[in-house]
């Protein structure tokens, strides 16, 4: 039988509920935290750091309260015009990005364990982000190389977690992110799998954080391997831990299958293949020829043991050290064109002020990499340059 309540009596039943737990603001958790310094932000521009992005940029800050000012490092508030908090961070007094916003207002009143401690906000989110890497199904038994920690895509602007099989990469591109080395570590080896964790700071990056880098080489250590055998969506590469970033772009995993699943019966060319990571997926999904161009002469060896390493066939599969523009300027004047390009070029605007010249090249690069693609084909392009968008690049903004 089915009972029908009222809707009075439901309003009622639900007034008569439990008391609400008072909420708990950042103002209440600051009272008890004395000498935090406020960041207050100029009339206009707290919607875009309420809205999400964790960037507090230097010229959105009207005034900085607080005796002794922070240091680079510390925890602060950040808040509007009228000093009311909407989150908290971490300060830098010489980056052009002076906070990296970590929980904004009501984050924290939803979990008050973390606000305003690093520590604990650390272990909270490295936690969650191991769980989501669990119900991803990562790791499995066709993949034991993906990324643990997304920077911004996990909350924790500056630094980056890839694991490859039981060994982490950690890469630092944040001053924050060494001064919390030790927290991180810890938070990384309590993770079942890891055994090994290798720490690759961002010398250039970090240089602009205002690190003092004679200190940060005494900090650095070799890794424990310089190479590593790993497998990616049932593709074996051999990573060397020395390389470029983390070794492995480990971000680009599900772009590499789904090259795999567009490619068969095509011609493929890979632009700037590194170790050949689409190219091996391109030649698992049934491309017909597949050409690979780096300049790097360690990534191209790279990319030819792991040709060896699946039992792939060499006569479908071949790489050549040129670069990119000569390669796909000698091509055209050879009519000679592509079912498949891929075109995934190094960072060429690492900061903004090599933004100017690296506009040029990515339009180059791209017109080319077009007109080397078969009408009715694809082309794949990709920029792991931040400064540099996809409207700045194509239509001159």
């Amino acid at each position: 039988m089915v009972l029908s309540v009222p809707t009075r009596l439901i309003k009622s039943l639900s007034r008569q509920s439990s008391p609400a737990i008072p909420t708990i603001t950042l103002q209440d958790v600051i009272s008890n935290n004395k000498g935090v310094a406020k960041v207050v932000l100029k009339k206009g521009k707290t919607q875009l750091f309420k809205d999400g992005s964790p960037m507090v940029y230097s010229g959105a800050v009207d005034r900085i309260i607080g005796r002794p000012p922070p240091k680079t490092g510390d925890v602060v508030l950040v808040a509007d015009g009228s000093e009311k908090p909407i989150g908290w961070g971490l300060y830098n007094s010489v980056s052009m990005f002076c906070v990296r916003l970590m929980q904004l207002e009501n984050e924290a009143a939803r979990d008050p364990y973390c606000a305003l401690n690093m520590e604990k906000l650390l272990e909270t989110r490295i936690n969650v982000a191991t769980e989501l890497r669990k119900n991803l199904g990562l790791p499995s038994v066709e993949t034991n190389a993906y990324r643990l920690v997304n920077s911004e895509g996990d909350r924790l602007s500056g630094l980056i977690v890839d694991i490859f099989g039981d060994i982490a990469v950690v890469a630092s591109s944040a001053a924050w992110v060494e001064k919390y080395k030790s927290d991180i570590e810890s938070c990384v080896n309590r993770i079942p799998e890891i055994n090994h964790i290798n720490w690759r700071s961002s010398v250039e990056l970090l240089k602009e954080e205002g690190l003092d880098l004679s200190s940060l080489e005494e900090t650095q250590s070799p890794p424990s391997k310089q190479l590593v055998q790993v497998m990616e969506n049932g593709i074996k590469y051999v990573v060397s831990l020395e390389g470029q970033k983390t070794g492995f772009y480990a971000d680009q995993r599900e772009n590499r299958h789904y090259i795999s699943n567009i490619s068969n019966g095509k011609t493929v060319l890979d632009i700037c293949c590194y170790s050949g990571g689409f190219s091996l997926n391109a030649i698992q999904g049934g491309a017909l020829n597949v050409i690979g161009v780096d300049t790097s002469l360690p990534a191209l060896e790279l990319a030819k043991e792991n040709v060896l390493l699946n039992n792939l066939d060499p006569h479908r599969l071949s790489f050549l050290r040129q670069d990119a523009t000569e390669f796909m300027k000698e091509a055209l004047s050879r009519n000679e064109l592509w079912d498949l390009v891929i075109l995934d070029p190094p960072k060429l605007a690492p900061r903004r002020k090599a933004l100017q010249n690296a506009r040029g090249m990515y339009r180059n690069l791209n017109y080319l990499a077009m007109q080397v693609t078969k009408r009715g084909g694809f082309l794949m392009t990709c920029s792991c340059s931040g400064a540099m968008t996809q409207s700045c690049c194509f239509n001159g903004g």
